[in-house]
């Protein structure tokens, strides 16, 4: 049934690639700690193994007494089997304790494996500008619980099944002896009946579950889809409530969710023509052994008790053989999520192999050693090849105040993201100097959840600032208002208005005045009188340090040295 699920070559390689991410939690640094959670987990297992096997002799004792119409042991095979239920269900604890832990352990590995991938080398903002795949944070937050989770739930399964299988098959060969069909004897027949059983019953299963795959995994893209978009709405609120857009969102959620449910009836089509299987099979699977051993027991070849163990061992028996088909809508949950997860991590190697094997149009950024700003032949394109800006030349001197300027679609934002090292596209040399402590201040500025004091102290230095300071800086950019709320926890995004948003800008870049400000509009929405008083602010509580500032509307030039002009594909 595995080699039919994953016969897509393309699939094979992306579950080999999970195989190979995943597994690095068994090398390194959590070698050990893997180890000791599989042996444990294994051992529990065993001790699981332990209380069926003696249910299942138990079948055998109670039978017998009952036939024999033994009053006495009937009283004591009572008292057995509620030991034998206490016992079965602390190995059962047991067991739950050791297999969550382990999967929670090496779920944490890998989310904290994709997530430092995802981080290094800006490939969380290469992802979202190039758009090479869909929802990474639902691809690391959810399909890595359910590829983890689930292979370690199939790995127990199987394991349990072959302990299983094995304990019972013997209880099979010896009880259920061997049977005679016409003059021919079949020796060990109960055995050569479930093996023949359970293939037939898997079989079934294949051939019904083998589409079940790309349906699943198409369901679970439709579903991160439509989180995405309700997500998208949210974030937007307001600037959609201002524009009337309520009834084209709506429409839009109940068509995104139209392509939910048809992918939906999809899964529970073929999920429906395996329920009829298995449902038949469970109605089955009980009484076929006592049909099987009825011959026997009615020869008096068997007794009650032999005929109820062989019975209970042939549905264990079953139930192992049958592990991998029963568990088939699992298998194909699992198939899903472990390709999405190993695509994500294929698109990081794709990213670092675009930029290693398109050097010659990557911007090479470096240090320079005299404390400036050099462009040196610098040219910026888009990531398809189209230029924005070409052959810079430019020296950006230590505590310069400069003003760059120019129309929308000029290069002025992808000049900040080139200098921050986040837009590799183009060609050329930006060279920043070495050690200088760069502070961004975009239009929006992140706000990060918690309390206004994290929000003013982003992102967080080692030492702490002091109160005082921050109270007074906070005054001074004009949010007197907000000192009283620095301990506050809120979601401060929503609470604060987009001025107040970019006047703590302002007073977390004060709060530490860094060696290099590079500025893209961070006044947009405040009046003219605010921004003057900010800027006033800037150049004094931060004298010695280079300042930036892209603009597109008119601010005072009196607090700059000198201006730079982009128009498209040039610089003045």
């Amino acid at each position: 049934m595995t080699e039919a699920l994953i016969s897509n070559p393309v699939d094979a390689r992306l579950l080999r690639r999970f195989a190979s991410l995943s597994f690095g939690f068994w090398t390194g640094a959590t070698r050990r700690k893997a180890s000791l959670f599989a042996l444990g987990l294994f051992l529990c297992l065993v001790l699981n193994l332990a209380p069926a096997i003696a249910v299942n002799r138990w079948h055998k004792f109670f039978f017998d007494a009952l036939q024999n119409k033994d009053q006495r042991l009937i009283l004591f095979s009572i008292g057995l089997i509620l030991a034998l239920a206490v016992a079965s269900a602390l190995a059962s604890v047991a067991l739950l304790q050791a297999r969550m832990r382990f999967q929670l352990r090496w779920r944490e590995w890998l989310t904290q494996t994709l997530v430092r991938r995802w981080m290094e080398r800006r490939r969380f903002y290469q992802l979202s500008v190039l758009r090479l795949v869909d929802n990474p944070e639902a691809r690391i937050a959810e399909d890595g619980r359910i590829a983890i989770d689930l292979f370690v739930d199939f790995a127990t399964g199987v394991t349990n099944a072959l302990l299983m299988a094995v304990s019972f098959v013997s209880v099979l060969w010896f009880i259920g002896g061997s049977l005679t069909v016409g003059g021919v004897t079949i020796p060990g027949y109960l055995v050569i009946a479930v093996v023949i059983y359970s293939a037939s019953t898997s079989f079934g299963m294949l051939l019904l579950g083998r589409p079940l795959v790309a349906r699943v995994e198409a369901k679970a893209a439709a579903e991160a889809d439509f989180r995405y978009e309700l997500t998208h709405t949210r974030e937007n609120a307001e600037t959609i409530a201002l524009i009337g857009g309520d009834d084209a969102e709506r429409e839009k959620h109940y068509a995104r969710f139209d392509h939910v449910a048809l992918r939906w009836i999809e899964v529970i089509g073929r999920q429906a023509r395996m329920l009829f299987l298995s449902s038949g099979n469970n109605v089955l699977a009980p009484i076929t052994p006592l049909l099987l051993g009825a011959p026997k027991y009615l020869a008096g070849e068997m007794s009650l008790g032999d005929l109820m163990q062989a019975a209970a061992a042939f549905i264990q028996v079953q139930l192992a053989l049958n592990w991998l088909a029963d568990n088939s809508l699992r298998l194909a949950d699992w198939f899903a999520s472990a390709r999405r997860v190993a695509a994500l991590d294929r698109f990081f190697d794709d990213l670092d192999e675009l930029a290693t094997g398109a050097e010659d149009r990557m911007i090479d950024l470096a240090f320079s050693e005299d404390g400036a700003l050099h462009f040196c032949g610098l040219s910026i394109a888009q990531h398809d090849g189209t230029l924005m800006l070409a052959d810079t030349d430019a020296v950006i001197g230590r505590g310069e105040k400069v003003l760059v300027k120019g129309d929308s679609g000029a290069g002025k934002s992808t000049l900040i993201r080139a200098m921050a090292g986040l837009w590799p596209w183009g060609s050329g040399r930006i060279l920043r100097p070495r050690g200088a402590r760069i502070a961004f201040m975009p239009q929006q500025p992140y706000m990060p959840r918690g309390t206004l004091r994290d929000a003013l102290d982003y992102p967080r230095d080692d030492t702490p600032p002091d109160l005082a300071r921050a109270e007074k800086i906070l005054t001074a950019c004009g949010l007197a208002h907000l000192v009283s709320r620095l301990e506050e926890e809120q979601s401060w995004s929503d609470v604060l208005s987009g001025g107040e948003q970019q006047q703590l800008g302002f007073a977390r870049v004060l709060l530490r005045p860094p060696d290099i400000i590079i500025m893209d509009e961070p006044t947009s929405a405040l009046d003219d009188l605010s921004q003057t008083r900010l800027m006033e602010l800037l150049c004094e509580e931060a004298p010695g340090s280079t300042i930036i500032h892209a603009a597109r509307r008119n601010v005072d030039e009196r607090f700059y040295d000198r201006e730079i002009q982009l128009n498209a594909r040039a610089t003045s």
